[in-house]
């Protein structure tokens, strides 16, 4: 026998699995009006009324005599038909793209063309982002240019857990552990696989827990005030149904996070010197704000655990509701030394409708005259200040009182991250920096489940549009309002926020792929797609805000209010 060749598998380099399709042209003295990225290939290219519109298989753009749109295909909610020459394209991001044609017919070729071009997925493989970092490896390997590091966050990201115990100060030697019971998920595939609790609750208490809480999304602790040491835990709803079920670990284990908090002083309370960067480094207290967006206040040193708070951030009303579905919420009389308070945010159906009145009044014309009335029927800006007021009673719980605070709403995935993750921006400086932002980002939202697939419509063989809701962007836009109030404080700017959003949504990058951290290791999602963050990046000078003042500077206390961000939507990819 003759001698064998290698397997001609080893031959087929990434971006032949994503081969580009043959581009149909209305004309072919037509040229393609932007450059392309890797791995992206335009399909369509034809004319519209007074501009050149392409389709490819990541973004429609519209090139008119003077201006330029580009929407990313999976940035599109909806595209229609109106007047009979128009397409009238919804987007999730709030934009509304008009494009007129001068017929009929040619408005109904381009229509079924953009239709198919955003229909669901049908695996998750189809989506662009694993074509873009398929010819990107090519074009790396190739060339040896400088694709390779959008494939990889930072080390900021990489080792976000272990460098933030570490820079939190958390006692890992008496008072918390680091429980390994969900390796592998194998409790809970919405959360991480390191779980921080204290020290002395066991694994086997943790899986009896566990079985009370609403998808096993067990309390965890996530934050660590410096200076007094209370935390921040979050977990979901108890499963206590109609007939008031109990569990003496769920209950010892809420109550054994404020006795950790008693155990594991802040460094001020110890006797300490606050680290630099968390403390303006003043004994006194202020009037106004050191290094946090709260006031801070001295706790006194006390074995005594402090009263927790627990926050659900429903009503009452939907809270006692939700034990008809085997739900419900914390009986103070079974959690000693607590105290429940109810937020009153609404669910993800009624901020999805919030959202759709508020993106209809802003692309009408306005009139003068109902404006602000319109815009109140929204209640968009209401639902915003709702979930301020929220972050603002965690924060100042832990640092004015020095109280450990659980949060929770339903699941735990929705309205919880935007509680606790908007509580430790307010709280914590390093988390209005560029690189704390993206560890913040990726340890509330994307390691503890936030369905970024269904919440953004990208989730393959998912038609539920139900599950859809501007959950992130919500939050988004909260952050925008400090960083509106607080200018000085932030160094990101607005357009880091505006391109963020962006990038939700348009599936150039992995980031945002999927609906847990289990989900995207079981697709491999980190080693095959890029990263936002390599785009987004502390060096990028495009977002960095201007005003920022990285040292402890202090403002002066205002109120915290909502208003409507302006329109300043940018069409660049």
């Amino acid at each position: 026998m003759g001698e064998e060749g290698p397997p001609s598998l080893e031959y087929i380099q990434a971006k032949d699995l994503f081969p580009h399709k043959e581009l149909i042209k209305e004309e072919e003295s037509l040229q393609v009006p932007f450059t392309v990225l890797q791995g992206e290939g335009v399909e369509y290219l034809g004319h519209a009324s007074d501009a050149i519109i392409a389709i490819s298989n990541y973004r429609l753009h519209i090139k008119f005599k003077d201006s330029v749109i580009n929407v990313p295909l999976r940035m599109m909610e909806s595209v229609e038909s109106r007047d009979m020459f128009q397409l009238h394209i919804v987007c999730k991001d709030s934009k509304v793209v008009r494009c007129h044609f001068s017929t009929f017919k040619q408005c109904q070729e381009w229509l079924k063309r953009l239709s198919r071009a955003i229909a669901r997925p049908t695996k998750l493989e189809d989506l662009f982002a694993f074509a873009y970092h398929a010819w990107c490896l090519g074009v790396c390997a190739d060339e040896e240019d400088q694709h390779a590091h959008l494939c990889r966050p930072g080390d900021h990201v990489k080792y976000r857990f272990e460098m933030e115990l570490a820079r939190m100060g958390f006692d890992l030697q008496n008072v918390w552990r680091v429980s390994d019971i969900n390796n592998s998920y194998k409790l809970c595939t919405s959360y991480p696989q390191k779980l921080l609790v204290p020290v002395w609750i066991t694994d086997k208490e943790l899986e009896n827990v566990a079985s009370f809480r609403s998808w096993k999304r067990i309390p965890v602790v996530v934050y660590r005030h410096l200076r007094n040491g209370a935390v921040i835990a979050r977990c979901s709803q108890p499963e206590i149904s109609w007939w008031g079920w109990r569990n003496a670990d769920d209950e010892y284990l809420v109550t054994s996070i404020a006795k950790a908090c008693a155990l594991n002083p802040g460094q001020r309370l110890a006797g300490g010197t606050p680290q630099s960067g968390l403390s303006d480094g003043n004994e006194a207290c202020d009037a106004g704000f050191d290094s946090s967006l709260t006031a801070c206040s001295s706790v006194e040193n006390s074995a005594t655990p402090q009263k927790l708070l627990i926050l659900d951030a429903r009503s009452y009303t939907a809270a006692v509701a939700n034990r008809a579905k085997g739900g419900g919420c914390e009986c103070e009389e079974y959690y000693p030394n607590c105290e429940v308070v109810f937020m009153g945010m609404a669910n993800i159906h009624s901020i999805r409708n919030s959202f759709q009145y508020l993106r209809a009044v802003c692309s009408q014309m306005p009139d003068p005259s109902n404006w602000l009335s319109a815009l109140e029927s929204t209640k968009w800006l209401q639902h915003l200040s709702i979930m301020l007021k929220a972050a603002v009673l965690v924060s100042n719980a832990v640092d004015r009182e020095g109280r450990p605070v659980l949060v929770h709403c339903s699941d735990g995935w929705d309205r919880t991250p935007q509680i606790v993750a908007l509580a430790k921006i307010l709280l914590d400086p390093y988390y209005r920096t560029m690189e704390g932002f993206q560890v913040l980002v990726e340890s509330d939202w994307l390691d503890f489940g936030h369905k970024f697939g269904d919440r953004c419509g990208h989730q393959e063989k998912a038609e539920d549009q139900n599950e859809q809701c501007p959950v992130f962007l919500q939050w988004l836009d909260s952050v925008h309002q400090l960083l509106k109030q607080f200018p000085c404080l932030f160094e990101f700017n607005e357009a880091f926020l505006i391109k963020l959003v962006q990038h939700t949504y348009s599936c150039l990058y992995g980031t945002f792929l999927g609906n847990s951290p289990c989900e995207r290791e079981l697709h491999n999602i980190a080693k095959r797609t890029c990263s936002v963050w390599s785009l987004l990046r502390a060096g990028n000078k495009n977002f960095h805000n201007l005003l920022y003042m990285p040292a402890n500077e202090q403002v002066s206390k205002i109120p915290i209010c909502a208003r409507l961000a302006g329109e300043k939507n940018s069409h660049a990819v």
